[in-house]
């Protein structure tokens, strides 16, 4: 696990190449604090930071092939590294070390862009050939490690985080006007092009190649269509297996492996079936709002070691600017804040940990899937209207829509078309509310139904969940949950590994039939049943619940009300928001008024966000003073 960056560019001489580069790695070495490489010559510049986790002693990067002719530098894991490296052997291929990077260069010089549909694992790597002043890169089929690119004043730039471009004199640094209100309703960046004007994602399953100026992007994987009919226990007997291989798989390192650990049946199951030596939890002291209650609990029924720790407010909020600065862009999720507080703890013992993220977007664990009702009566009925042809569904979803009555949107959504209602896990402002906050300026963007469009056109013969859990893993789950993940881990030096979100638990999830990963008894149905193996029914038949985080008390609290309103009140928040509309939603929100604790968070964290990189000058920010 490391961070990578770089550029390509022929006019700079090699010595300020290597200045620029060294001053770029620099902004990002908590992502590898272990030890640095470069690579410059008269066309490119490589840079690496390295946190040490496989091959020790010989992982340095960057590698070189065979003549030396190309280089790689890589941030991520390959967890099938071994097996490649025998079949590289056979085919000739001589190496200098043990460590999975090297597989990916000579991968590369035999399979061309196939090596991409042999590995297993995370990453983000390029590899600069030389002799044809030519950049290869890629990103992992769901985007767990994050990539980004732009292209300024005759250089073309990439790297693991985008505020390692601000040490670079071509980039322009300009805010993204159309960002803004799709993150008012998404609650992330919910572009591909980032808040940093140029700036823009690889996107997951992509590679691409950079020569003669050119840049050509290229999709090299997609979630299929893959159902097959099994019965229950095929199912629960597959995923079971897949799930138990692909922990083995992630959990293999040259140093010790933890795991985080909440209420949830997700990370439980990792855990359960990890054993590791340390878990770790964390909470805010109301057992409402704190997960290591119930953490220690399992740990202790099973005979595990677990950490955990408790977060007051005003540590959240001293600490809240230097997690939009590891963030990069605004991310009002409020799970960032007790995951930047995880990470530190599991930093202090170990360098890897597993967790639980990709088994709701893979077995359908979301409550908005379609199970909006505790009654097994409607829910039964529900599924058995289910059973009648599309148009049918679709007669009956339009003359229910805007009704209301006991059972009303349980039914409606189940009924009817995915692109009608469904643009994600997160919701928080509607898009035409947005208009009586944002200047307008800021009103201009590509609208939601363009955004979830994309990629729902790609899937529309599919079955509603499908198309909703495609959209999740195309949106939701690059640009917030695996963002946040990585960002909020790397700030603390910490690799992060998700063995449910794994090519091969993919390959699993394809096949599951509909009817068994959500239905009248429970979302995530058959993989709520492999976990029954190996934990008690109160785990893995649990709702989910998310990361519970208590800002409807913060921002009913003197203080931290006070600490909002001050900065909805600076002069510069006139730019983006109409001012009186904002401090009259926080104002009658602390009254009790109103419950618009979510529209506030996120509102408050752009700006926070915007002080850090636009008001400040991007570096890594102090400790906000609470009153």
């Amino acid at each position: 696990m490391c961070g990578i960056v770089g550029f390509i560019n022929q006019q700079a001489d090699l010595t300020e190449k290597k200045k620029i580069v060294n001053a770029m790695m620099d902004t990002i070495i908590h992502r590898g604090p272990n030890s640095s490489g470069e690579h410059v010559d008269s066309g490119a510049a490589l840079g690496f930071r390295r946190l040490s986790i496989i091959d020790l002693e010989g992982g340095t990067q960057p590698i070189y092939n065979e003549d030396g002719t190309k280089v790689i530098t890589f941030n991520g894991e390959i967890y099938n590294h071994q097996i490649l490296r025998e079949q590289l052997k056979q085919a000739g291929h001589i190496f200098k070390t043990h460590a999975d990077t090297e597989v990916l260069l000579h991968g590369y010089e035999e399979w061309g862009t196939e090596l991409l549909q042999k590995v297993r694992g995370m990453f983000a790597f390029v590899i600069w050939d030389t002799k044809t002043q030519t950049l290869f890169g890629a990103r992992d089929h769901f985007g767990i490690k994050p990539f980004y690119y732009a292209q300024m004043n005759g250089t073309f730039m990439y790297g693991s985080e985008i505020k390692s471009f601000l040490k670079h004199p071509d980039f322009v640094k300009e805010l993204n006007t159309e960002a803004l209100k799709p993150y008012m309703t998404f609650q992330y960046s919910a572009l591909d092009e980032t808040f940093f004007k140029g700036v823009f994602r690889i996107k997951e399953g992509h590679y691409f190649t950079y020569h003669q100026g050119e840049l050509t992007i290229e999709q090299y994987w997609d979630v299929k269509d893959n159902e097959q009919n099994m019965t229950l226990e095929e199912t629960v007997d597959l995923i079971d297996d897949t799930v138990l291989k692909s922990i083995a798989a992630h959990q293999i390192a040259d140093v010790e492996v933890g795991s985080f650990l909440s209420s949830g049946v997700d990370s439980s199951y990792v855990t359960s079936v990890l054993r590791p030596e340390h878990s770790y939890s964390i909470g805010f002291g109301d057992e409402s709002y704190n997960e290591s209650v119930q953490a220690r609990q399992l740990t202790d029924m099973i005979g595990l070691n677990n950490t955990s720790t408790v977060i007051k407010g005003e540590e959240a909020f001293e600490m809240f600017p230097r997690i939009q600065y590891h963030l990069d862009e605004p991310d009002s999720n409020p799970s960032c804040v007790p995951l930047y507080f995880l990470a530190e703890l599991a930093s202090r013992d170990v360098r890897v940990v597993l967790s639980g993220e990709g088994a709701d977007e893979l077995f359908a664990g979301y409550a908005n899937y379609g199970f909006y009702t505790r009654s097994k009566a409607i829910r039964v009925f529900t599924q058995g209207l289910k059973k009648l042809p599309k148009r049918a569904r679709y007669f009956i979803a339009s003359a229910i829509k805007n009704k209301q009555f006991h059972g009303s949107l349980h039914l409606y959504t189940n009924l009817a078309p995915a692109e009608d209602f469904f643009i994600g896990q997160a919701k928080v402002f509607e898009e035409a509310e947005t208009l009586s906050y944002l200047q307008p300026k800021y009103q201009t963007s590509p609208t939601v139904k363009q955004i979830v469009d994309e990629q729902y056109r790609k899937v529309i013969d599919r079955s509603e969940i499908r198309k909703m859990q495609y959209l999740d893993i195309h949106q939701w789950m690059p640009k917030d949950i695996l963002l946040k993940a990585d960002k909020m881990s790397m700030a603390h030096s910490l690799e992060l590994r998700v063995p449910l979100l794994d090519i091969e638990v993919m390959r699993t999830a394809e096949k599951v039939p509909t009817k068994y990963l959500i239905n009248e008894v429970n979302t995530k149905f058959a993989f709520r049943q492999a976990a029954s193996r190996h934990l008690p029914e109160e785990w893995y038949n649990r709702e989910k619940i998310g990361f519970p985080v208590p800002i409807k008390d913060w921002l009913r609290e003197e203080k931290y009300y006070k600490h909002v309103r001050q900065l909805f009140s600076q002069d510069f928040v006139r730019e983006f928001f109409n001012q009186e509309a904002i401090l009259r939603l926080l104002d009658d929100n602390y009254a009790g008024v109103v419950d618009e604790r979510r529209k506030i968070w996120t509102i408050f964290t752009f700006l926070t966000w915007y002080q850090v990189f636009f008001i400040q000058d991007g570096s890594k920010p102090a400790i906000a003073q609470i009153a």
